[in-house]
């Protein structure tokens, strides 16, 4: 008997030991499974990495800057959504719930950022173009200690930190922005337009903040929001350190900044609002594209609110329209990434044509489908024809007032969003969905028809001009156009004898006081 018993206790330990064995070859095999899954994540990641530096540092980018250019910006935008998905829950949260007046305070304060930049950031970063490195160094670390302000003052909820810090923000986002436009030309690539560097840039920041806003949110509701804006603050402090690693040919040195009399040139304030015809065209237009994307956005949205837009449920339409519009503005920064030699004042036209003929469209046939169509062609319109009105200021604007004007820009599309936002408000109270896109259509209609007259007519004068000047030596004995601007064609193209400026420029310095500037030799 007991002989069964220690045979069946043998047994049960034989059990025991082989299950044992058997786990720990599970937990073995486990663990190597698991090893090599963290292997080609890693992997995968090195890949995705070595994949988007061959995208970023092609056609000669690497060799200018552009490529570095690009990373800085792609992180820039990371930064920036890690911060707005912190704040989401706080202060900057679309109240679309919320009553209309609510909502028109919310766009008013989305102006005080744009205010400040035009008259004030846009001159400063033009009067320090020769350490153009140092300044956007130094909006990034100014972010990066406003983060660790904020994140100071989340948890005990102090408003009057967090407010003037997020503004801040804001104001020092847009000086980045705005000083990164400026320096484009200085790396672009002879094989690259101005529009496809414009467009590349845009891409890149697109893909990295729609991959930081899903993890910061994330980390927002886990950790908190504080953490997050510990990690943004982490974030721009690396960013400012490479923006001081950028190659020395982004700063313009400067040649001589006062005259015999001590006046300081050129004028800033004359020069700059004298943009000349084709950057004030391009403008034009923009602000129109703009004016229509800002009504659309808050007409649309409470026209769902307000069940005025059969088809789907509230949320699941502000979902649906939300996803056509970040298609349409990567379709359109995809679309001018691909575009060479055409010229960006055309592109510009072309947008707002398009604009104007899917609005027309909806406005007649009004339902959901065709609200989600004019919402993603606006998107497009809005993204494409920025990056050619980009391209366009590049081109024309001399550097001594190019951040200034970039400035002014920025400064009246953001206006005329908000004055878009604040008619389709208005409109959304009373007016059905046909009769407010039409009201628009009408003034987009009226918009193109007046740049067209407009480019008509300079046309004609460009070509008087030159029928005048046929027995000229030389294309430069053509005479120049009222407004600083040299002749062009039908396209919009400068003609043989100098490039459109709006800059009147100075006889160079002696040269004892002429510095060599440190020119991008692949520009």
């Amino acid at each position: 008997m007991r002989q069964a018993a220690g045979e069946a206790s043998r047994q049960v330990g034989r059990s025991v030991s082989a299950a044992g064995r058997a786990g720990v070859r599970a937990g073995r095999g486990t663990g190597r499974t698991a090893a090599r899954a963290g292997r080609g994540a890693v992997g995968g990641t090195r890949r995705m990495g070595r994949a988007a530096r061959r995208l970023t540092h092609a056609q000669g980018a690497d060799r200018t800057g552009l490529g570095q250019l690009i990373e800085l910006t792609a992180a820039h935008s990371a930064g920036d959504a890690l911060v707005t998905a912190a704040l989401a829950g706080t202060l900057f949260k679309l109240p679309v719930n919320e009553a209309r007046g609510q909502v028109a305070l919310y766009l008013l304060i989305t102006m005080i950022p744009f205010v400040v930049v035009a008259p004030f950031v846009g001159p400063v970063l033009d009067r320090f173009r020769s350490g153009r490195r140092f300044v956007m160094a130094g909006t990034l670390f100014g972010r990066g200690l406003l983060c660790f302000a904020m994140a100071a003052a989340i948890v005990p909820g102090d408003v009057f930190t967090i407010f003037p810090a997020a503004l801040a923000v804001l104001v020092l986002s847009k000086a980045y922005n705005v000083s990164r436009a400026a320096i484009m030309p200085s790396v672009l690539p002879a094989d690259i337009a101005l529009v496809t560097a414009n467009a590349r840039v845009a891409l890149f920041a697109l893909v990295s903040a729609g991959i930081a806003v899903p993890i910061g949110a994330g980390a927002s509701a886990w950790l908190g929001a504080e953490w997050v804006l510990r990690a943004a603050t982490v974030l721009f402090l690396l960013q400012g350190v490479l923006a001081v690693r950028l190659p020395r040919h982004v700063d313009s040195p400067d040649l001589e900044g006062l005259d015999e009399q001590g006046e300081d040139r050129p004028h800033r304030w004359r020069t700059m609002l004298n943009v000349g015809p084709v950057v004030a065209e391009a403008m034009y237009a923009n602000v129109a594209v703009r004016v229509f994307s800002g009504f659309l956005l808050f007409y649309l949205l409470f026209l769902v609110q307000d069940r005025n837009l059969p088809g789907l449920p509230p949320t699941v339409a502000i979902g649906v329209l939300a996803v056509a519009a970040g298609a349409g503005g990567l379709a359109g920064t995809a679309v001018a990434s691909w575009v060479r030699n055409h010229s960006p004042q055309v592109i510009v036209l072309a947008t707002l044509a398009v604009t104007t003929a899917i609005t027309v469209l909806a406005a007649v046939v009004f339902q959901m489908w065709s609200a989600v169509a004019v919402a993603l062609v606006a998107a497009f319109a809005q993204g494409l024809g920025k990056l050619a009105l980009d391209a366009v200021v590049q081109r024309e604007i001399g550097e001594e007032v190019r951040s200034s004007t970039f400035g002014v820009v920025e400064a009246f599309l953001q206006i005329a969003w908000v004055l878009g936002g604040l008619v389709g408000l208005w409109l959304s109270l009373f007016a059905s969905g046909s009769a407010g896109l039409a009201a628009m259509s009408a003034v987009l209609a009226g918009s193109l028809g007046w740049l067209l007259v407009r480019r008509r007519g300079r046309v004609r004068d460009v070509e008087a001009r030159v029928e005048a000047a046929r027995g000229t030596s030389s294309p430069d004995d053509v005479p120049a156009p009222a407004g600083g601007s040299s002749p062009q064609d039908a396209w919009g193209r400068p003609w043989p004898g100098g490039t459109t400026t709006a800059v009147v420029r100075h006889a160079d310095p002696p040269a004892e006081k002429r510095t060599r500037p440190l020119t991008n030799p692949h520009g």
